[in-house]
């Protein structure tokens, strides 16, 4: 028996046989490389079409690109032959610990991505949140920016903005706004009424319809209250409420009807 012989066969034999292993992972490669590329390309187009934020689609991208090229290399060393149980269960332990170290980040990105698809908000929206108000500034993959009325920025965290109420002031076309108007007792209520109504028919910024409500409200402890209720666009909202307050009260002093006020008596002791 020639070992020479017998040695040079078993290496042919294997060389053989690592040799289509390793070329049958090379076209697996090339192929999940496609493949994987196609996906992304098809996510990408379809992030755009649903018009979700440029940095969340960056982010999401990013994130399925490293999945799926973990995945398409356990199957590529798996095809060459190398043991990948051990390997993936490294990977789950190692994810299992960064998920946890980064659980409030995961919940704020988490948050983010359901803010992006069920859009209870977009930017240039006012709204009140966490307690919170004032216009959206920006909606990034972990915080959503808020820009208040004088100018200042509050960050909220999306994992609690998404899991919060949130009044969104800007969705609807038009607003309403309420008043409340106390008189005093001597007041006559159909003058009342009369004078509250001119002013709002005369603003051209309330609409019309719904039509303006004016109604006695309350009989409180020194005043009869009247609330008015108005509707306008929802870019006149703070213009007629002001508005509407300044000349109601004009108004009421022109008629000669009275508006209450706390009094404070001065007793002055003799001595």
């Amino acid at each position: 028996m020639n070992l020479e012989n017998i040695d040079t066969e078993k290496w042919l034999e294997l060389a053989l046989d690592y040799g289509l292993k390793v070329v049958g992972a090379i076209i697996i490669w090339i192929i999940g490389a496609w493949v994987v590329k196609s996906i992304i390309k098809g996510t990408r187009k379809i992030m755009t079409k649903r018009n979700y934020d440029e940095s969340l689609q960056k982010f999401l991208l990013n994130l399925l690109g490293w999945v799926l090229k973990i995945i398409l290399i356990i199957v590529v060393l798996g095809t060459v032959g190398i043991e990948t149980t051990s390997f993936a269960a490294i990977i789950a332990a190692a994810g299992l610990a960064i998920g946890l170290a980064l659980q409030g980040s995961l919940g704020n990105f988490a948050g983010g991505v359901l803010i992006m698809i069920f859009k209870p908000f977009k930017i240039g929206d006012f709204i009140n949140a966490q307690g919170e108000s004032g216009t959206v500034k920006e909606i990034e993959i972990f915080t959503t920016k808020l820009t208040t009325p004088d100018n200042k920025e509050i960050i909220i965290p999306n994992g609690s903005l998404s899991n919060g109420n949130i009044t969104n002031y800007s969705t609807e076309d038009t607003r309403r706004v309420d008043f409340t108007f106390g008189v005093g007792y001597d007041s006559d209520i159909k003058k009342t009424k009369e004078v509250i109504a001119s002013v709002v028919n005369s603003n051209p910024l309330i609409l019309k319809e719904p039509a303006p409500a004016i109604n006695v409200s309350e009989l409180a402890d020194s005043s009869i209250n009247f609330f008015t209720r108005v509707w306008v666009k929802k870019e006149d909202y703070w213009t007629v409420n002001f508005d509407t307050i300044e000349r109601t009260k004009e108004a009421l002093d022109a008629a000669g009807i009275d508006i209450p006020y706390p009094h404070q008596v001065e007793i002055q002791k003799q001595g």
